[in-house]
């Protein structure tokens, strides 16, 4: 199966889930992320590796990873893995697999049906989960599949010592919207060493557009835009609503259009980058990659200063 088979139209709030179990255990991993899945195959250990990888194999011209998630979870392996699965995923340009113990199916569900997980249930900044979803009576728990990768191989996720302090920047008001609570911390972490301390973080898009409208009450009796919010910067896997949904409403909307949007993604290749584009955003940028990020936002806010006045 490819991801490039199952095509959603852009910013319309939905996704596909591809259902999967571990022990029993039904989780959920966005179709998006996903590139291939293969029957098991057993791996020769690789030495001196991580507790969690099982090894290495060769998929065409790549080298892939693979990761035992029943061990990374904590959780029974498989007394048999003769219907064992590998999950092959790419996101924040690594390709990896996933050993995962049965695939059940693809769901077409809205984002608007995934709830955030309860933080004292399921970690909060360390926890696993992202989202719970409802399917045809069963809960499936969406897996932060970006911190596990960071948990193996910290050098993959946001370098924060990379950014130099700088205490000089504008301190115009910077809107942040990422359901990850570890890499968001990460984000306004850099965010602030690069002297942006204005920062607002909303869980998911509908919080920060929930805000916007507040915002553009506030513009239509006579604030200007410029001092309630200068840039957006949004994931596109959220629940509630994704990056793309709330970047068609602020660039469909008279008084927020202007509103630089940067969307700052695990997801973004040249699929994603399209539908981008087609719904307005500014800049569309690869996580983890947080110096082009700074970079980006220096220069949209330039621009933004540019094109207006206080």
């Amino acid at each position: 199966m490819s991801n490039n088979e199952i095509l959603l139209e852009s910013g319309t709030n939905e996704l596909e889930v591809l259902e999967f179990a571990v022990a029993g255990i039904v989780f959920g991993i966005n179709v998006a992320k996903v590139n291939q899945i293969l029957l098991y195959e057993k791996l020769k250990p690789m030495p001196n590796s991580h507790p969690y990888v099982e090894g290495i194999f060769k998929l065409r011209d790549k080298i892939l990873t693979v990761i035992d998630l029943a061990g990374y979870m904590n959780l029974p392996h498989s007394e048999s893995t003769d219907r064992d699965y590998f999950i092959v995923t790419h996101f924040n340009n690594i390709d990896s697999a996933f050993h995962v113990h049965s695939v059940e199916g693809i769901h077409r569900i809205s984002w608007n049906m995934i709830e955030k997980p309860d933080a004292t249930i399921y970690g909060g900044a360390e926890g696993l989960a992202t989202g719970i979803a409802k399917v045809k009576d069963k809960l499936i728990t969406i897996i932060d599949f970006e911190k596990i990768i960071f948990d193996i191989s910290p050098l993959s996720g946001i370098r924060t010592d990379e950014i130099e302090h700088h205490g000089s920047r504008v301190d115009k008001p910077i809107f942040i919207a990422d359901d990850s609570v570890l890499l968001e911390r990460q984000i306004i972490e850099s965010l602030h060493k690069a002297g942006y301390q204005n920062v607002s973080d909303f869980s998911n898009g509908q919080e920060a557009w929930n805000r916007l409208l507040e915002i553009k009450e506030q513009v239509e009796a006579g604030t200007p835009l410029e001092s309630l919010a200068a840039c957006v910067i949004t994931d596109i896997e959220m629940p509630k609503m994704d990056g793309h949904r709330l970047t068609k409403l602020i660039k469909n909307d008279p008084v927020l259009k202007k509103l630089p949007v940067i969307i700052f993604s695990s997801l973004i290749d040249e699929e994603m980058r399209k539908k981008g584009e087609e719904l307005g955003a500014d800049a569309q940028l690869t996580k983890p990659d947080i110096g082009k990020l700074i970079s980006a936002l220096d220069q949209k806010i330039n621009n933004y200063d540019a094109h207006t006045s206080f």
